[in-house]
């Protein structure tokens, strides 16, 4: 229980800092990953808060991300963006890993919407392939929620029968085609990494149903699920997994594939956030 309080504790101490710099109150909540970061140049910005001014809070160490937050408007409606995620490979504990979440919700996100680079587990995809994510699996990476509950944020067993909110999909499906953006639909699962996963993992990720792998995603959606948000999510497929084809994997590589689908990500993302504006 002690712990649990001070994890509390921690994203109200980081609220309250983030407060003492911006009074700016987002209703969506935008998680950017690789490939997103210069997302920011299509928001009409009103500040910007690195992480490392926000006192308490986890800074981001992986290549490609920038670790700062960006307060701002997409059209009309009032954003935060992540430029730049935490991930349980870098070291942090679960708990920090999903505080960006809770405290974004604190700030007064209603919706989630989450990105990612991720590898192609289904056969039908390929490198730039835009995936929306339809429901999720945990491989390894702890549940969040372990531990005594913190009531200020849900109930003791939250349910997951809906992560990805119905209505919100279809608003991606319907926005993607109005847009002539390329969009699969699929099941998204998180490993811990830092490594890239094994063939003999790839194999059993598509027995169990997944068409897609990363590292993160996964464990933010769980906490923003426990605290009544709406959750959608697009994963960009950078590469085909581990034994799917012949060649290596690198961080380069995904990074590459992010770019040069960003873009049509961009295009998406501006399109589906501005008709968010019913939902708030």
């Amino acid at each position: 229980m002690i712990i649990m309080k001070q994890i509390y504790e921690k994203v109200c101490q980081c609220y309250e800092s983030v407060r003492k710099r911006t009074d700016f109150e987002p209703k969506v909540a935008i998680v950017l990953g690789s490939g997103l970061g210069d997302y920011a140049e299509d928001i009409e910005v009103v500040s910007e808060l690195n992480y490392s001014e926000i006192e308490n809070f986890p800074v981001s160490t992986v290549p490609g991300h920038a670790g700062k937050f960006i307060f701002g408007y997409v059209n009309k409606v009032p954003v935060v963006c992540m430029k730049g995620r935490i991930h349980y490979y870098e070291g942090y504990p679960i708990s920090d890993v999903v505080l960006p979440t809770r405290l974004m919700y604190m700030l007064g996100a209603k919706i989630l919407f989450l990105t990612n680079a991720s590898g192609g587990i289904n056969d039908n995809f390929h490198a730039g392939t835009l995936m929306m994510i339809e429901d999720q699996i945990s491989c390894f990476a702890p549940n969040p929620l372990m531990g005594a509950n913190v009531e200020e944020f849900g109930t003791r067993f939250p349910d997951m029968s809906e992560v990805y909110d119905r209505d919100l999909q279809k608003i991606i499906e319907e926005t993607a085609k109005e847009n002539q953006v390329e969009l699969q639909k699929g099941v998204y699962a998180q490993l811990t990494g830092p490594s890239f996963e094994s063939p003999a993992e790839i194999r059993m990720l598509r027995t169990c149903g997944a068409d897609a792998v990363g590292m993160s995603t996964v464990v933010e959606a769980i906490v923003a699920n426990h605290m009544g948000m709406k959750i959608c999510g697009i994963s960009c497929v950078c590469n085909l997994a581990a034994g799917m084809t012949a060649n290596p994997l690198t961080h380069e590589e995904v990074q590459q594939a992010a770019n040069e689908a960003a873009p049509q990500f961009k295009k998406l993302l501006t399109a589906t956030v501005t008709k968010f504006e019913k939902f708030l």
